[in-house]
């Protein structure tokens, strides 16, 4: 309501510094709630954590259709709108914080941690060392893993601030008006939704990941050499529905990534689940910002150049580690299955 530079500086500093927790506690409680509901009902852990995520992210994408939805509503005549309609919508958006902040708190404790040292469960909660803090903050960058992941954890941060900056600014706004915008974006949040409820049921362990990531991947690759060199803007319905066909894509290719990453750090990293998120944040967080500070400097043709050198490189990265993972939790299954007959024999 009072958009001053004076304002917006500290209120984005204050912003990101809680959105950083909410994000890496969300991942990290979602991550021991599947691995909970799986152990207390005998169910394929893998599979849980992949539905457990595809219902999170579809939850959370309906955000962009509904969200959307109501600026396209309020700008329908092409103007920023007038200050009661910005209450208004201000006051939707706040109403919605409130409900999810109340519904936060009938949450139940599911730390794994906590539950095998009920003792010290206070302690460990409100007073981490120093050094256990740094150890958890430092120690995946020496996993070769998270070293293999970290490329596809700064992609999904470019690809979502391309939406956002570059693909409105450039593809919607000149075709369809700055109300268009909204009617864009909620078609892009839409299909990203029920791509995230899908990509979730189908996620039951490392190949499924990696066949759905690879779909992910190959339409937005598509979609980048699409813009680069052979689309062009044109008038009429024509224009407008290839235009929401761009939209929905990208927004498959957003639940995709978003499922499937957070599904992947959840069976990968079971020692050190929110120190893994926390990379995750602080790679998609970098790459958001690297976007919207060279934005302005470079042109739609170099942003294209950039997103596919990306994906190329991300996802020839993913391939390796999925190789590699795949043998690494087989072997981990066999030494399981090995140590269950011991005990049974002794």
């Amino acid at each position: 309501m009072f958009p001053y530079r004076y304002i917006m500086v500290p209120v984005s500093l204050y912003l990101g510094f809680a959105s950083a927790i909410i994000w890496v506690e969300q991942g990290t409680y979602l991550t021991a709630a599947a691995r909970s509901h799986a152990r207390d009902n005998g169910l394929h852990e893998g599979t849980i954590i992949g539905n457990f995520n595809g219902e999170f992210w579809g939850m959370f994408a309906c955000r962009q259709f509904v969200g959307n939805l109501l600026p396209l509503v309020l700008l329908r005549g092409g103007t920023e709108g007038n200050p009661s309609d910005t209450t208004l919508l201000f006051t939707v958006f706040l109403c919605s914080m409130t409900l999810g902040t109340i519904l936060m708190c009938f949450l139940n404790k599911r730390d794994d941690e906590l539950e095998k040292d009920p003792h010290n469960a206070e302690s460990l909660s409100l007073y981490p060392s120093l050094s256990s803090l740094s150890k958890s903050i430092v120690a995946p960058l020496f996993d070769v893993r998270m070293l293999l992941i970290i490329p596809l954890m700064a992609y999904t941060g470019l690809q979502q601030a391309f939406v956002w900056a570059e693909f409105t600014k450039y593809i919607v706004s000149p075709m369809l008006g700055v109300s268009g915008v909204g009617g864009a974006m909620a078609v892009y949040g839409a299909f990203d939704a029920a791509c995230s409820l899908t990509a979730g049921r189908l996620t039951s362990g490392l190949k499924s990941i990696t066949l759905i990531v690879s779909g992910g991947a190959f339409v937005q690759a598509v979609i980048f050499l699409w813009l680069l060199l052979c689309y062009s803007p044109s008038s009429g319905i024509l224009g407008t529905i290839n235009l929401l066909i761009i939209a929905a894509l990208l927004g498959i290719g957003d639940g995709v990534f978003n499922t499937q990453l957070s599904a992947l750090i959840g069976i990968f990293f079971k020692d050190d689940t929110e120190g893994a998120f926390a990379q995750l944040k602080v790679w998609q967080c970098s790459a958001v910002a690297l976007i919207f500070f060279i934005s302005p400097y470079i042109s739609l043709q170099a942003m294209l150049v950039l997103m596919l050198s990306a994906i190329c490189l991300s996802y020839a990265a993913f391939v390796y580690l999925s190789q590699k993972g795949e043998k690494a939790l087989s072997l981990q299954v066999q030494v399981q299955v090995q140590a269950q007959v011991h005990d049974v024999c002794t």
